[in-house]
This record gives C-alpha cells, sequence and structure tokens, in this order.
C-alpha cells in the first residue's frame, strides 16, 4: 500500500503560486509615487447594494505619470466611488470632472517611502508564512504515509522535494521585495 504513495506536488505548487499571486496583488496596491490602475484593485464600492471593484463600476486609466483616472458608468455611483476612495487610506484627494473622478498621484516623502518599505516587508512574510504553511501540509502528508508503512527512502526523498519547493517560492518572495523596496525608494 505504501509504495503507491505519490505526494501531489502539483497541488502544492499551485498553492505556493497562489501564495505568490496574492503576495503580487498587495505589493500592487503599494503606492510608488508613480500612477497605476493596480493600486485601486482593493478598494470596494458600495454599488447597488453590494461592493463591487473600482474596475467594475467604470474604466479606470492612467494618462500620464503621475494621474490616474475613473470614468464612472452610471451617474449616480460618482459620489460613492470618490467617497471609497477617499476612505481607503491610500492618501489621495479626488477630483471631480463630471462623470470623471481624476486622482492626481502626489509626490512620495521619504518618511512615507519608508513606511511603505516596512509594509512591503510585512507583505512579503505573510507570504512566506503562507508557503510554509503549505509547506507544513505537505510534510504532514508525508508523515501520515510514512505511519501507514512508507519506506524511511521515500519519505526522505519526498520531504526533500517538498523542502526544495519551499526554498525556491521563498527565493521568488524575497526577489520580489527586494525589487518593490527599490521601486519604492526611487524617487
Amino acid at each position: 500500500m505504501s509504495d503507491d504513495f505519490i505526494l501531489d506536488t502539483d497541488d502544492l505548487q499551485r498553492r505556493m503560486d497562489g501564495a505568490m499571486a496574492n503576495l503580487k496583488t498587495e505589493f500592487a496596491s503599494l503606492r510608488t509615487g508613480r500612477a497605476s490602475g493596480s493600486m485601486l484593485e482593493p478598494i470596494m464600492v458600495d454599488a447597488y447594494g453590494t461592493k463591487t471593484p473600482i474596475n467594475q463600476v467604470g474604466t479606470v486609466n492612467v494618462p500620464e505619470p503621475r494621474m490616474v483616472t475613473i470614468n464612472v458608468w452610471d451617474k449616480g455611483l460618482v459620489g460613492k466611488v470618490e467617497k471609497a476612495i477617499r476612505e481607503s487610506g491610500l492618501g489621495i484627494n479626488p477630483q471631480l470632472n463630471g462623470t470623471i473622478i481624476m486622482l492626481p498621484i502626489p509626490e512620495l516623502n521619504e518618511e512615507r517611502r519608508r513606511e511603505l518599505t516596512k509594509v512591503a516587508g510585512q507583505y512579503a512574510e505573510h507570504g512566506r508564512v503562507s508557503i510554509r504553511n503549505i509547506r507544513r501540509d505537505g510534510m504532514d502528508q508525508i508523515k501520515k504515509a510514512k505511519s501507514d508503512g512508507m519506506s524511511e527512502d521515500d519519505q526522505k526523498f519526498w520531504e526533500s522535494e517538498v523542502q526544495e519547493m519551499t526554498d525556491k517560492m521563498i527565493k521568488v518572495v524575497d526577489a520580489s521585495l527586494e525589487t518593490k523596496q527599490e521601486e519604492i525608494m526611487q524617487v
């Protein structure tokens, strides 16, 4: 029975990739002093009785490096979109022009840049923890198979496979963090 044990490494890899995708989304929401449509992704608007992402109530554009515009499709939602942006904590002051909301991106000062690098570090640590939790799940499957009679050689093989996947993903997280911190500190 134990000879038939095959760890679903594809599932573990898919879950680790999901943790990495989540980290990239969190990084995209951090302001770097440059305009980006992705910085609005976490903001939800109370539209039609439900929380809706901004990109589903209007068109998000980046016409110039320090400006994001949102062309709201329903005039009745303009005020709600503006309110959601003000309450989001992005530190951006929306300006209305009919159904178009303009978001001028202010220059970041040195102190705010340092704060954002710390926040990026926290996001990266959450990503590492998620990856380690997935590793633990894989190791638990291996331990269970070991108690069901798996040979020690097989156990060592699968444990090294899981550890190798984990180490590789942690390196990707660290590289992404370094890149994001450099991007934030760039003036």
